[in-house]
């Protein structure tokens, strides 16, 4: 592509958001052409810092949007919806890391991958990836091995295991021909007796300021592999997105993952 990626992007006052436009301040492929908040906003109407002088206004919807090549959208559940709805009328890519989606939504970007490619995501951090497909080929060539999860976050975290423990517990369950609902061990206290075999085990660890650090150990017989991702800087995850970004544009309709990012240039 020889002129700027054109990048809307929405929820672009959260803090995801606020990192992305950092990040595309020091971008010359791309030009932000659209900012949406949510409706209500205090930011709705104002000027989108490192825009050109009233160039650019955060807006609260997408009707006044200009052509589009991606949609980057980290905001809710809520605002999904309208995002799916613009990119499916005007053919537009989309990546998304907005997570806590119903059935319904879940659906409809299943669907509506079959005619916009669709990019989606919990963890945007590119070495993330690669742990991932690292995990698989781990779990598929050490069948018989045990398998523990070690995350830890900072205090503030809300949920526990993270989405990424989880869905590395989903990509080794499935290597191995379960699912992670028959496989998974969330806790051990008290006598628990010997550990199932083919079970999944995790373990949580919360204080500080840690970004985020997972380990998955395959513990053999006399042996141990560790694979290990630490996480030191919040902004691995706006790069990561903004990468995938520019790799979406212009892919064919599909529900892509970002490790085909990583095993695919652009």
């Amino acid at each position: 592509m020889t002129r700027p990626l054109r990048l809307a992007l929405s929820g672009a006052s959260g803090r995801m958001g606020r990192a992305l436009l950092d990040l595309l301040g020091e971008d010359a492929g791309v030009e932000l052409v659209h900012a949406v908040v949510s409706p209500g906003s205090v930011h709705d109407g104002e000027p989108v810092p490192g825009a050109a002088a009233g160039s650019l206004r955060y807006a609260h919807d997408w009707t006044q949007a200009p052509p589009i090549d991606v949609v980057v959208d980290f905001s809710s559940p809520a605002a999904l919806g309208p995002v799916l709805d613009h990119c499916l009328a005007q053919g537009t890519a989309l990546v998304s890391g907005t997570t806590g989606l119903d059935a319904v939504l879940e659906a409809r970007l299943d669907d509506a991958a079959r005619r916009i490619a669709i990019l989606r995501a919990a963890n945007f951090s590119l070495g993330v990836a690669v742990l991932t497909r690292l995990l698989r080929e781990a779990a598929a060539a050490l069948p018989g091995w045990d398998l523990e999860i070690v995350e830890a976050h900072h205090g503030r975290k809300q949920d526990a295991p993270s989405g990424t423990a989880l869905a590395l517990g989903r990509a080794a369950a499935a290597t191995r021909g379960t699912t992670l609902e028959a496989a998974a061990v969330y806790s051990r206290e008290g006598r628990t007796g010997r550990r199932n075999e083919g079970s999944i085990g995790f373990a949580v660890v919360r204080g500080g300021d840690i970004v985020g650090e997972h380990t998955a150990m395959l513990i053999g017989q006399g042996e141990r592999l560790e694979l290990a991702h630490r996480a030191t800087d919040r902004m691995i995850f706006a790069r990561g997105a903004l990468h995938a970004a520019h790799w979406l544009a212009g892919r064919a309709a599909g529900s892509w993952q970002l490790e085909d990012v990583i095993a695919t240039p652009r």
